[in-house]
């Protein structure tokens, strides 16, 4: 049988409420008991109540007024570092979900994008239907993409020039031959620019974030012209 949820609110009945009181300083005792045990730290228990004529201290006396003593001994920055009321402590906790929330919706944006590239590279989609509001972000994300890549011709390059006595040469026909050239879609039937895949991916990227500049400056291009027709 699951346990009853408790309802944090005050005890009228001073039966239950002394009954209650009595339980959980068990648990809290025991819990301390548990913590000085397991991590070997100085701790202390003080509990001053209507129950009883004189505060309860657990481990004992002496142990309490040593844990205190040596938190007085400390500057007061050291004190209260660590200590929040209930409105910090959900101020933080707010925070934190607010930035895990910005995180994610950023990923996400930054996986729709990519998926929208991959699209355009196998023709699924154009660059001239994509919404004004998206073009930048996809123009954002086809630029890390080219520094990726940047970067890692770089490192190839550095590598290749490195172990060049040690490799063997290459014919430039055969090299060419291997690579295909691949046309997307067809400006007369479909309206799609044709790309070509040949020379290398950084050429790709640059095309794709060059409709993406141009498919933006049309729309402003003709929001300025409709305002304009408007006026007259």
């Amino acid at each position: 049988m699951t346990r009853k949820k408790v309802n944090m609110a005050f005890i009228e009945n001073e039966t239950a409420r002394k009954s209650t009181f009595k339980k959980r300083k068990r648990g809290v005792l025991k819990k301390a008991h548990e913590l000085a045990t397991l991590c070997d730290i100085p701790i202390c228990v003080i509990v001053n109540s209507a129950y009883e004529s004189n505060p309860e201290m657990w481990p004992s006396r002496e142990a309490a007024d040593k844990v205190v003593s040596q938190w007085r001994m400390m500057s007061v920055m050291d004190q209260t570092k660590r200590m929040v009321n209930q409105e910090s402590f959900l101020q933080q906790r707010i925070t934190k979900a607010t930035e895990s929330w910005r995180k994610a919706r950023r990923e996400n944006k930054e996986l729709e994008m990519k998926n929208i590239m991959f699209d355009c590279l196998s023709g699924k989609t154009l660059v001239s239907r994509l919404p004004k509001c998206d073009l930048r972000d996809f123009g954002s994300v086809i630029e890390q993409h080219l520094k990726d890549v940047n970067r890692r011709m770089e490192i190839l390059k550095r590598n290749d020039d490195e172990s060049s006595s040690s490799l063997v040469p290459i014919d430039a026909a055969t090299t060419s031959s291997a690579m295909p050239m691949i046309e997307m879609g067809s400006s007369s039937s479909s309206g799609m620019p044709m790309i070509e895949m040949g020379s290398s991916s950084v050429e790709f990227h640059e095309k794709i974030r060059d409709q993406s500049q141009n498919t933006l400056n049309m729309k402003n291009t003709n929001k300025d012209l409709d305002m304009n027709k408007k006026q007259w």
